[in-house]
């Protein structure tokens, strides 16, 4: 696992969950955040992603409430506009839990415990992973690169299938607080599952995920 620094930045956004290992590319915008990579090209290069938590809308400007867990990234490519915008992309580097934050910036600054994900035997990973191909490629609108990758490593395969999927961010977010890869791909299934029922038989009457 990569070892993090003790303070990071967060960046909070309400349907972005980053996983380890996994690219993802961002365009930064705000006068905050902008400030927050430029700190951060400055330094280690290191971002914390979190997501906030529902009802995060009427405070956004503020400081809303976040998950307690998330995903640092390194900023891996960068290019700064004559703007000041920023086209960035993160490479997800290990798991953290928040532990407080900071003031002093006009982004968010927070103490943070770096997660391990453990492996699990590999007779099962590979019986799990077998499963997850199967429930996609039961899935006629679902079509998903990654599947035919065999080369890749079981905590890369499942990890990016979380975050490429159309899920709803709080399912990422649960995949996300799975403590392994073999947790992380049995709650996989058991979301795939789901979605399977949802097809053959709709959704229940007056409910959804939110």
């Amino acid at each position: 696992m990569t070892r993090l620094p003790s303070v990071i930045p967060l960046f909070p956004l309400g349907d972005v969950v980053l996983f380890p290992r996994v690219p993802l590319p961002l365009h930064i915008f705000e006068p905050r955040y902008r400030k927050m990579v430029a700190d951060a090209l400055a330094g280690d290069r290191v971002v914390g992603m979190v997501l906030l938590r529902p009802g995060w809308e009427v405070d956004y400007e503020g400081r809303p409430p976040v998950f307690d867990s998330g995903c640092a990234g390194l900023i891996d490519r960068w290019e700064e506009l004559p703007d000041g915008r920023y086209n960035i992309v993160l490479r997800g580097l290990s798991r953290f839990r928040v532990r407080e934050e900071h003031p002093g910036e006009p982004y968010r600054l927070a103490s943070v415990e770096p997660l391990a994900d453990d492996l699990g035997p590999e007779d099962s990973l590979s019986a799990a992973r077998d499963r997850v191909v199967e429930r996609i490629a039961e899935a006629a609108d679902v079509a998903v690169t990654v599947v035919a990758r065999p080369d890749l490593s079981h905590e890369l395969f499942v990890n990016a299938l979380c975050q490429s999927l159309d899920l709803d961010p709080m399912e990422k977010q649960a995949l996300l607080d799975c403590d392994g890869v073999l947790a992380r791909y049995e709650r996989l299934i058991a979301i795939l599952e789901f979605r399977a029922v949802e097809r053959t038989y709709g959704k229940p009457s007056g409910s959804g995920r939110h």
